[in-house]
């Protein structure tokens, strides 16, 4: 391990990693003394700006910083706020027609003379469209021309020739996040929101209810605490769930019988037994309306396979691990 570590040392490749991270973090350090300054100015009158119009935010630019605005317009989409990539280059040719008086566009240069712009800015003034821009210079065509500039730090490249686009990518990435962030909190976007617009992958899954997915009803493994444990059995193998769920004359949960609880207890006379006598009082519940990744937190934590579901104090259902990775939770 000692030897590896020292041939990493001496690494050119890990070495150029290593200074293009330290270029890119001092990029990013410069950015909140900027937000406590005429950045931050710019910043909220965009977020404002933004939260008062009734169309979308059309985010346009060329090349890397396109890719950028392309990954600012899902972000905004896919948090609350409407939004759509327009390549500046397609919108001289007719995609301006996407563009409506409702909109605002967010556009994207760092050095703010891309030829390709001047027609959506010509476009925007022409029918007072609010002009917001992400660049580092003032001066340029798009400093001048918008309504909101958010203006960037000027810092180094992370290439050696000063040239590629990294630091700078980054900078409007990160203006791009912190803005689609203001936005969904000042509107109160929550996980239920969240979950609306991403009902696949793990995310979704995650961000599934448990509501949705417990078994209810029939379903159940019930028993009441005076249950005769042969009963109480038989309802674990025949509900196939490795429990019963013990409530009382309410239907509040009491207790709950685990596989476990069975062979804690194999040298007692179960036949003679109830499930009052055995069960374990005040198991790990969870409410309906929690998320099924908090499910699967609180089955890790307590290295259980099921969770009784209550609402005001009533079993109401029972959500199993399998449940869970069944629909993809991590």
């Amino acid at each position: 391990m000692k030897k590896e570590a020292m041939d990493l040392a001496g690494n050119s490749d890990i070495a150029s990693a290593l200074r293009t991270i330290d270029t890119l973090s001092r990029g990013l350090a410069a950015m909140p003394d900027a937000l406590h300054s005429d950045l931050g100015q710019a910043f909220t009158k965009a977020v404002r700006t933004i939260n008062g119009i009734d169309g979308r935010v059309i985010v346009t630019g060329v090349g890397k910083s396109g890719h950028v605005g392309a990954k600012i317009a899902a972000t905004l989409a896919s948090t609350g706020t409407p939004a759509y990539f327009v390549h500046s280059a397609e919108a001289n040719h007719g995609d301006l027609g996407m563009i409506t008086r409702s909109d605002t566009v967010l556009a994207i240069s760092w050095s703010g003379e891309t030829i390709e712009l001047k027609g959506t800015l010509a476009y925007a003034k022409r029918f007072s469209i609010p002009l917001i821009a992400i660049t580092s210079n003032p001066n340029s065509a798009l400093g001048r021309e918008a309504d909101i500039g958010l203006i960037l730090p000027k810092m180094q490249e992370a290439c050696p020739n000063r040239l590629a686009p990294t630091t700078s990518t980054l900078l409007q990435l990160a203006i791009g996040d912190a803005l689609a962030i203001a936005l969904l909190e000042s509107r109160g976007f929550s996980a239920s929101d969240f979950h609306t617009f991403h009902p696949g992958g793990s995310l979704g899954a995650n961000l599934t209810h448990v509501a949705e997915i417990m078994h209810t009803g029939d379903a159940l493994p019930l028993a009441r605490p005076e249950t005769p444990m042969e009963e109480a059995v038989r309802t674990i193998s025949d509900k196939r769930f490795g429990c019963v769920i013990v409530t009382d004359s309410d239907g509040e949960l009491a207790g709950i019988i685990t596989d476990g609880d069975l062979r804690r207890n194999l040298t007692r006379p179960l036949n003679t037994l109830f499930a009052v006598d055995i069960m374990t009082r005040n198991p790990a519940s969870i409410d309906t309306s929690a998320l099924a990744s908090t499910a699967m937190a609180m089955l890790n934590k307590k290295a259980i396979t099921s969770l009784v579901v209550c609402e005001d104090k009533k079993v109401v259902g029972l959500v199993h691990l399998h449940d869970l990775l069944r629909i993809g939770v991590a």
